[in-house]
């Protein structure tokens, strides 16, 4: 294990080994402290407020910084978009008192759970300090690099925001007490453009849909199930399918607090694929488990009840009222309807909204007949067909993916589906 002093400068390499690791502080203190995480530019400053990760926002928007308890951070510092060059975590008092109430603490780095260094510190050197920033991580000649920096702030965390080019909200010396609200929202724009900026037009265009339809601020989990018959090879072959997750990805950024799309393909059988975000969006079909050609799926035929078997044993395993967005893709030929028949009727009673897209190709059977269907607590589906994917704006398509959604919230939250 390495011990890291005071001012000292390292490769993160020779203390972690690799770009994956865990960041854990432990300060002894009978003080309130909170943890944050500020991602900076090159200039240093926090040009993108998404990447200050701390308990109001745990995750950054490549997924790639967060804070999975109050004192620890996962790093994958090769996930992190150029735009961001260093890391800084420091700790600040909420409440009275200064950081020299602090008892001996330390930061520790550690990688699959083993410690490879360490660094102790104490608060007796910081009179009046009510901030700590304790370590950073930067880029230098196109490795990482940790600092450990032990430097105080006296104002607190305000300070440490202010200092990082952030803006903070000024109380009003006469307003009257005003019950607390939650902080507002990123943009769906602001959140793609630092770690994606290709997709910055595609967000745009989904953030009007979703303002239009009253859901911009909804949380919500989005899953992608991708067909993999045989018949769908074209559709792979000229990039159809990777738009599809381009498509789709704006949503589950906007819609989910980590910013991941959840994804599963089929054929005779489903795959668990690997959830999507901005850090690797980019070719995930032909990259993602060996790409689409090695998908575990077995025989390349359509049997969808099975993996809308699976969505829904999974969604029952998380429990829950949280609303579920399933974009279902298929090009048809069905397997089963009276199965697809049984399992939709029964998830209407479950926080799961199913928009099956018909993609080049035809017999789509009762994926369109759905939307019909008796016997349920909730019209809990909608369906439309594409003959090519570029036969329809992207505005069109976020428009008609919001068409019945909606009108799903509402009814399933006056029957108690979803919170």
């Amino acid at each position: 294990m390495h011990t890291i002093t005071q001012g000292q400068r390292l490769p993160v390499a020779t203390v972690a080994g690799c770009n994956e690791f865990q960041v854990k502080f432990n300060i002894a203190s009978d003080l309130t402290l909170d943890l944050a995480c500020f991602g900076l530019d090159a200039a240093g400053k926090l040009s993108n407020d998404a990447y200050m990760v701390f308990f109001n926002q745990l995750t950054s928007p490549c997924g790639s910084v967060k804070m999975v308890d109050g004192s620890t951070y996962n790093l994958a510092l090769d996930q992190l978009p150029a735009c961001i060059d260093k890391l800084v975590f420091a700790v600040s008092i909420d409440g009275p008192g200064t950081m020299s109430q602090l008892r001996l603490s330390n930061f520790q780095i550690l990688t699959g759970g083993e410690v490879k260094g360490s660094c102790v510190f104490s608060g007796a050197t910081f009179a009046l300090e009510r901030a700590l920033m304790m370590v950073e991580l930067y880029r230098k000649d196109g490795a990482w690099r940790l600092n450990s920096v032990l430097q105080g702030f006296n104002e607190g965390l305000d300070a440490l925001v202010r200092h990082f080019g952030g803006e903070v909200a000024e109380e009003a010396p006469t307003a009257p007490a005003a019950a607390p609200t939650a902080p507002a929202k990123v943009s769906l724009e602001k959140k793609v453009e630092a770690a994606a900026p290709e997709l910055v037009s595609l967000a745009k265009k989904a953030g009007v849909s979703l303002a239009k339809a009253g859901v911009s601020d909804l949380q919500a989990i989005v899953e992608l199930v991708l067909d993999g018959s045989g018949s769908m090879n074209n559709q792979y072959k000229k990039g159809r399918v990777q738009e599809v997750v381009n498509r789709v990805l704006p949503l589950a950024v906007n819609f989910d607090d980590d910013g991941l799309l959840e994804c599963s393909a089929f054929g005779d059988y489903p795959q668990q694929l690997s959830p999507i975000g901005l850090h690797n969006f980019r070719n995930y079909i032909d990259t993602d488990h060996g790409g689409w050609r090695n998908w575990e799926l077995g025989a390349r035929i359509n049997t969808e009840w099975r993996v809308i078997e699976q969505v829904i044993e999974r969604c029952k395993r998380k429990g829950g009222r949280t609303p579920v967005y399933v974009v279902f893709i298929s090009d048809g030929g069905i397997t089963d309807s009276r199965k697809i028949i049984g399992l939709i009727r029964d998830a209407a009673s479950l926080p799961i909204f199913w928009q099956f897209i018909g993609l080049a190709g035809r017999g789509y059977g009762i994926l369109e007949k759905l939307d019909d269907l008796d016997g349920r607590v909730v019209d809990n589906c909608n369906f439309f067909a594409l003959d090519d994917l570029n036969d329809i704006s992207e505005e069109e398509l976020y428009d008609r993916l919001m068409e019945e959604f909606p009108g799903w919230l509402k009814a399933a939250k006056a029957a108690g589906i979803i919170a």
